[in-house]
């Protein structure tokens, strides 16, 4: 589903040039439970970037679902990411002034989808993680981990291939987290591909495998056997 094919990524800051990715080869399956993790500045948000669509390489090919995104006009780019991939981050990221239906039917307005069948899925999409009690709560009546979950379904409504969670539980408490990884979980055995990236060792363990970056390399490559079915 994902294929990294020598992904180098340089950016110029004044008059120095930071490598920010040295040459990175991966693929990832489909529903494969991945995290990536490494410290600060090694890597892995720029990787992350590049897997959403968020940002170009400066050399090497990604392909996605068998398109090779290294040549896609921006507007190609924005089809893509409406429609194959789900973001989740750490700030939520919702409308404040929109209920959690509002919030989650957004992404399906782009896709020009009748009226009624946007509610209808957004409806189901927060049903599936257990806030179909909240349609019309805006953010700030929800704690911090419905808002995520809100977000989760906003992620979800417009079926992606893949889910990609960028430091998800790094605003709530540990109670919270767990709650939102074990929301990650049932996703997965229902067939959803999650890609989390993270800094948080307990946070990888949940994941089948952990892909460990560090200054633009893929340093480490294995499958959690405690979690490998």
């Amino acid at each position: 589903m994902i294929e990294l094919q020598g992904i180098v990524k340089r950016y110029v800051l004044g008059d120095e040039e930071v490598l920010a990715l040295a040459g990175v080869d991966l693929y990832v399956g489909r529903n494969e439970y991945v995290a990536l993790i490494g410290p600060s500045g090694s890597g892995k948000s720029t990787l992350m970037n590049i897997i959403g669509c968020l940002d170009s390489t400066s050399e090497g090919r990604y392909i996605l679902n068998g398109r090779d995104t290294s040549s896609l006009s921006e507007e190609e780019l924005a089809a893509v990411r409406n429609r194959e991939i789900g973001f989740v981050f750490q700030s939520f990221h919702l409308l404040p002034r929109q209920t959690a239906l509002q919030n989650v039917i957004q992404p399906l307005v782009y896709r020009r989808m009748p009226p009624a069948e946007r509610r209808e899925r957004a409806v189901e999409a927060l049903r599936n993680v257990g806030l179909g009690d909240r349609l019309d709560f805006r953010p700030n009546q929800l704690s911090g981990g419905q808002r995520q979950r809100v977000a989760v379904a906003r992620a979800l409504v417009g079926e992606p291939s893949i889910l990609l969670a960028d430091e998800p539980t790094g605003n709530l408490d540990s109670r919270t987290s767990a709650e939102i990884m074990s929301l990650f979980d049932a996703l997965h055995a229902q067939g959803q591909a999650v890609f989390v990236v993270t800094h948080e060792p307990d946070i990888a363990a949940h994941c089948r495998r952990t892909i460990r970056v560090f200054d633009g390399r893929v340093v480490e490559d294995h499958q959690n056997p405690a979690r490998a079915a």
